[in-house]
């Protein structure tokens, strides 16, 4: 009785090559189909993939020669935190009539351009909690048809004053009351990802993705894992390619199983650590900086309003910050030298330091 072969061992040379996931930009949008769902990470101007969406932009627009102008069209943007410069920057490039039918966000202060269609209910758009949204990544990574919580019972996202629904051509509910042992929750629908786009830093011919220069990590590999177990496609835009084998395993963000194609950025403005800066080694945690280096806040009444709420600040407490005026409540614990007393907290996942 002989003995069966595995298809991978009859070639005794080993000639099969490995195919090597980097493409442009222009090719990598190219497979972003008419309808699809796409989710964008980000967090204003951090590790938002602006070279991806110039590609898609100028795709819609006719300036991509093997595609035709128009398409992809009527897409759903999903995406957590808001991500652009309140100009033209970030998830502004998807401010086109046509492309985009539907967005399903978290935050719309930085995004003009898809604000005006919704007002002119030219799209569909939603407006649910930042975070419920990152969780409905990993709910939609794994196969669960919603999302129970409490967060946003009594607000205009409770279906019973809204459901999140910011403009009238907004009809189908996304949310709904259930309840559950006595209690009110809020059901977030899930929903397939066709199209995850991220970013990194390194990647290899493979796909395996660091972010050893990012200023965050955000909700990049639940993205990319909602994406891919949706049977949809992950692009990543990365700064650079290492040869394969060669990154430390144990800096690989997100493996190369989950990703599709890698894109390196084509200019270093498309590639920014932030919108505001190019690389800080201190924000990616490389260094760390020196208290006294931080400008004291001028005394007006900001400060006298931070310094008033610096006084109920506890030793050894966990403090959660808000954009805004808290971030002067950081500066000044700073600047009273009770830093180290405290663990500042902030939105996009951020635990101690200080506030740039």
């Amino acid at each position: 009785m002989g003995t069966a072969s595995h298809p991978l061992l009859e070639n005794p040379q080993h000639t099969i090559e490995k195919r090597s996931k980097v493409v442009s930009a222009a090719e990598a949008v190219r497979l972003v189909r008419d309808g699809d769902t796409v989710a964008t990470g980000g967090f204003v101007g951090i590790g938002f993939a602006e070279n991806i969406a110039v590609a898609l932009e100028k795709r819609f627009l006719g300036d991509d020669p093997l595609a035709e102008k128009g398409t992809p069209k009527n897409l759903t943007l999903f995406y957590a935190a808001g991500q652009g410069d309140g100009k033209e920057r970030g998830l502004n490039h998807f401010g086109h009539e046509g492309l985009v039918r539907r967005v399903v966000g978290g935050h719309w202060g930085l995004v003009p351009k898809l604000q005006k269609l919704a007002v002119d209910n030219k799209i569909e758009g939603y407006n649910l909690p930042q975070g419920v949204i990152t969780h409905l990544f990993r709910d939609i990574a794994g196969g669960k048809p919603a999302q129970i919580s409490r967060v946003g019972l009594g607000t205009f996202v409770d279906p019973r004053y809204g459901g999140g629904k910011i403009n009238d051509c907004t009809t189908e509910d996304l949310v709904s009351l259930i309840n559950v042992g006595g209690e009110d929750y809020l059901m977030y629908k899930t929903f397939p990802v066709n199209v995850g786009i991220i970013r990194g830093t390194t990647a290899d011919p493979d796909g395996n993705i660091t972010m050893e220069k990012e200023a965050l990590t955000l909700e990049a590999l639940a993205i990319a894992m909602a994406a891919h177990n949706s049977g949809g496609i992950v692009i990543v835009q990365v700064e650079r390619v290492a040869e394969r084998g060669s990154l430390n395993p144990r800096q690989v963000k997100i493996p190369g199983i989950l990703v599709d194609c890698v894109v390196v950025a084509e200019k270093p403005e498309y590639h920014m650590q932030t919108f505001a800066e190019a690389y800080s080694p201190a924000f990616s945690g490389e260094i760390r900086i020196p208290m006294s280096s931080i400008a004291p806040m001028a005394m007006d009444e900001r400060k006298i309003i931070a310094r008033r709420a610096a006084f109920e600040l506890p030793p050894n407490g966990i403090i959660n910050l808000g954009v805004g005026m808290p971030e002067g409540v950081s500066s000044v614990a700073a600047e009273e030298k009770v830093i180290d007393l405290l663990t500042l907290t902030a939105e996009p996942g951020v635990v101690g330091g200080v506030p740039q």
